[in-house]
């Protein structure tokens, strides 16, 4: 078979394509009816005719079976247009994404060339000045090419799976019609891969790279993933199927095994988004909602991956686990296992680690090929992962009523069974006990974060519940704050302000008052939750109540202690991370406040200036905080360099695009862009980040204390930034002042600031 060419993709028309999805379309119409009038004409008319003798064995028999070849007839021209119809509609989107990638490139100076041979490879257009490309051209170009390529590929699949299925279709009996049935092309790609995987592990490369294909392609629709999940046999079977491809992808080291490994990470990943896809009830197609009882049922049985006394036989929630850290799955579905799970490590912390393997020298071997968070032995570090992902059903596992489950997973018939804890007691606590998930022994390098892995795990599941998006989503459109996200949000604040040695990090050794917390990696989700609800922290600051003047998105938290809030912000903003993505929703929000106060019509008899420096004022509280909490980090712990924090400032920028977005339905309406305003304001206010961590340097005096004034000045120059971009969208305001109000808001934002790193170091235990 010829390969599809980059060319032959990017000017083929689909007119001719077209036609034959409507000819078939007729078709199939008229097969219908011809097919309707034989049943219920000739057939049911010899049915109903009283024959006998020789000619009722032999004609009565023929007018069935040829009414039947009429039904069959028509039941194959719908599979043939249902088989054209959506290759031509995925094809037609494979070449409209194609020509947008071709389209973008352009744009950056990218040349697509073809090869010829089913591959391309990008150019780039001649410099003004000759000179070479940059390292960042190179690297979107080689993307670029990558994505293309994929492209290309695609659509090849797209074609091969469409042929072979029409060769099912036509069956190659001259005599007779009825032979396989597709309703989607859908059905012929959930079958293909169903094909590949009763392989199992001796699929050979190729095959895995198309089998990888066609779930990556289709993992987010549900009608090829409960197609292809149904296929597999049920519940059992698609563990055993998944188990069997993790040990394979992650068994044996070096380069004969880079290959595999990769397959099975992309085999990890689209296994879990098609799960996650196939057990959605909301959708049309789904599966059983008994799949989600029968796992839980399975999560406490050893499965056999391999027949045999010496094959591996890891717990079902082992293997289930591997596919659950990939997914945004219905709380109907994950909730139940995430709650059971929890309940029998409550029971049992060591549970699940009594079949890991011993004194092996491969460390990926497991059911987590990802290798991110663990080999993949303990079922809660994946469950949380998967809460992680899944804002609806972590928000539903720490916030709503725990059900109590039996051993076996089912529901315990007792109603006045209780279990005696919440689930944010349960994993919060100070002794809880993190299984060391890894097959490294104690004291090699191998096992250093071995302990790092739940709780990390814990702050993904942590942030998804209470900011109700992914924790790794890059979405930048504002999610509304539930009453029980913004409730949870509260108590997190509260908790570890009230108990701030539990996120502590410390590297001076093992000075009691001072050891490191056992939650101290979960602080960059804290950080993303507190930028979530800056407006809500802004408002603490000076004890405002909620109301309009401090706009956030639905329901506010309400901090009531400031005490806890100071040394949660203190402890929190001790990560590079949190910092980063604190500092730039702080200053993002500033600014939307600046911009209210300079263009919003009101009856206050205020003076703007006055109204100004009170708009910059909790800001710069935060910021003084940031600034203490990240000398207490580089001076006190030593747990990170000033270039940790930033480099973390330019790697946050989409903190400022949420907080600016979360602000559009207060941006004035004489902007006639908001798209355009979000996009200018966002990148402005991530150079200004920058600029302010670069100048975020704390020295120190002779007597010990802390010289704050660079820092400090780099507050002062953000909050008249804060005015320059409100004043350049105000027609009213002349320069003269813009500059009083910028003169205005400098002292105050100076005390602020300088409250704010008291107000930290009062409380500090360094």
């Amino acid at each position: 078979m010829a390969t599809l060419t980059f060319s032959d993709l990017y000017g083929v028309s689909f007119s001719n394509l077209s036609a034959a999805v409507s000819d078939w379309e007729s078709m199939a119409t008229k097969l219908e009816k011809l097919a309707d009038d034989a049943r219920t004409g000739m057939a049911a008319k010899a049915d109903k005719a009283e024959w006998r003798g020789e000619n009722a064995g032999v004609t009565k028999p023929f007018v069935r079976k040829t009414a039947k070849e009429f039904e069959d007839a028509a039941a194959q021209a719908r599979s043939i247009r249902n088989i054209l119809k959506d290759a031509h509609a995925d094809l037609r989107s494979v070449q409209s994404d194609l020509k947008k990638e071709v389209g973008d490139g352009r744009k950056q100076g990218i040349r697509v060339v073809d090869n010829g041979d089913g591959t391309v490879r990008c150019a780039f257009d001649r410099q003004p000045d000759n000179s070479a490309p940059s390292e960042e051209q190179r690297r979107a170009g080689a993307d670029l090419a990558t994505r293309i390529d994929r492209l290309i590929v695609r659509a090849e699949e797209i074609d091969d799976l469409a042929a072979r299925a029409l060769k099912k279709v036509h069956g190659g009996d001259t005599h007779n019609f009825g032979h396989a049935t597709y309703r989607s092309l859908d059905e012929v790609e959930a079958e293909r891969a169903v094909e590949l995987a009763k392989l199992g592990p001796d699929m050979s490369t190729a095959q895995y790279r198309e089998f990888n294909n066609l779930m990556a392609f289709n993992a987010r629709d549900p009608e090829f993933s409960t197609s292809f999940y149904m296929g597999l046999g049920g519940p059992e079977e698609a563990l055993r199927f998944y188990g069997r491809m993790a040990l394979d992808g992650t068994q044996g080291d070096g380069e004969e095994n880079k290959e595999r490994l990769a397959l099975s990470r992309e085999l990890q990943r689209n296994m879990g988004i098609a799960l996650a896809a196939a057990t959605d009830p909301d959708d049309r197609t789904h599966l059983p909602s008994g799949w989600g009882d029968e796992f839980r049922k399975l999560g406490t049985q050893q499965i056999e991956l391999e027949p045999g006394a010496f094959g591996r036989q890891p717990y079902g929630y082992q293997v289930l686990g591997g596919m659950l850290r990939y997914g945004n799955y219905d709380a109907d579905f994950l909730t139940p296992i995430a709650e059971h799970v929890t309940q029998l490590h409550h029971e049992n912390p060591m549970r699940f680690m009594s079949n890991k393997p011993v004194g092996m020298g491969d460390m990926d071997f497991g059911y987590n090929p990802s290798g991110k968070g663990g080999a993949g032995y303990d079922p809660l570090t994946s469950v949380l992962e998967a809460l992680g992902h899944s804002p609806e059903a972590s928000e539903r596992f720490f916030t709503g009523e725990p059900t109590v489950y039996r051993e076996d997973g089912t529901v315990n018939p007792d109603k006045k069974a209780e279990l005696g804890y919440t689930y944010k007691e349960e994993l919060l606590k100070k002794d809880f006990v993190w299984p060391p998930d890894t097959l490294a022994m104690p004291g090699t390098e191998g096992s250093k974060d071995v302990f790092e892995h739940g709780p990390d795990a814990l702050g993904h599941a942590l942030e998804s519940a209470a900011t109700g998006r992914a924790y790794d989503s890059e979405s930048t459109e504002p999610v509304e704050h539930t009453v029980e996200r913004a409730e949870f949000t509260e108590y997190l604040v509260s908790y570890f302000g009230e108990n701030p040695d539990l996120i502590r990090h410390n590297e001076n050794g093992e000075a009691k008052d001072l050891k490191s917390g056992p939650l101290h990696v979960l602080r960059d989700s804290l950080g993303n939750i507190t930028a979530e609800y800056m407006g809500d922290f802004q408002r603490s600051m000076y004890g405002d109540d909620p109301s309009d003047h401090f706009p956030i998105n639905g329901v506010p938290a309400v901090f009531e202690d400031s005490s806890h809030v100071m040394r949660f912000l203190g402890e929190v903003g001790q990560d590079p991370d949190a910092y980063a993505t604190i500092t730039s929703a702080q200053q993002a929000y500033t600014t939307l406040m600046v911009d209210r106060v300079v263009n919003e019509e009101t009856q206050s008899t205020v003076s703007l200036e006055q109204r100004v420096s009170n708009a910059v004022a909790p800001g710069a509280v935060i910021a003084g905080i940031m600034s203490e909490a990240r000398a207490d980090a580089v001076h006190d712990y030593n747990t990170a360099a000033a270039k940790d924090f930033n480099e973390a400032a330019a790697e946050k920028g989409k903190w400022a695009t949420r907080t600016i977005e979360l602000g559009t339905s207060f941006i004035p309406q004489r902007v006639p862009v908001v798209g355009e305003v979000v996009n200018w304001l966002a990148e402005d206010i991530t150079n200004s980040v920058v600029k302010s961590a670069e100048k975020d340097v704390t020295e120190f005096k002779g007597d010990g204390s802390r010289d704050y004034s660079q820092a400090r000045d780099a507050t002062v120059e953000a909050s008249k930034e804060a005015i320059r971009r409100a004043c350049s969208m105000s027609p009213g305001i002349n320069l003269q002042t813009m500059e009083d109000l910028q003169r205005s808001v400098g002292p105050q934002t100076g005390n602020s600031y300088s409250e704010g790193t008291s107000w930290r170091r009062s409380g500090d235990v360094s």
